[in-house]
């Protein structure tokens, strides 16, 4: 399984980011996908992840009510809309996936054997 995120960029606070992570290889409905940040100094944090199989989603306390995590049909795409963008948002975005995620969605970065390059998000203040 590869991974590829994107769609990082410049925002100004309130703005909005949609994040793509392109899969390629084989998911199974078994898996999950996460995705995660890293800011400067900083360790590598949970921001959200999604079953496969249904709909289920789980947010960090951070981000709910601002981001919204989804994916496609085909098993070929994974998105992140971040709408009302703060400073403290701005981090290296990193896509994952957890082979093991059917029964529970799971937050630390360790469960997940999958890793994509990361893309930069700056929010100016």
């Amino acid at each position: 399984v590869q991974l590829q995120a994107s769609g990082g960029g410049l925002v100004q606070a309130g703005g909005s980011l949609r994040l793509s992570c392109a899969i390629s290889g084989r998911i199974l409905n078994s898996y999950a996908m996460g995705w995660f940040r890293q800011a400067p100094g900083k360790e590598r944090e949970f921001v959200a992840a999604i079953k496969w199989s249904g709909t289920t989603t789980e947010y960090a306390d951070s981000v709910k009510g601002r981001f919204t995590i989804s994916r496609d049909n085909d098993k070929t795409m994974v998105y992140l809309q971040m709408n009302s963008l703060k400073a403290e948002d701005t981090a290296v975005y990193y896509c994952a996936a957890d082979s093991s995620g059917y029964y529970r969605l799971r937050k630390i970065r360790y469960a997940y054997d999958f890793w994509g390059e990361g893309t930069q998000v700056t929010v100016s203040s």
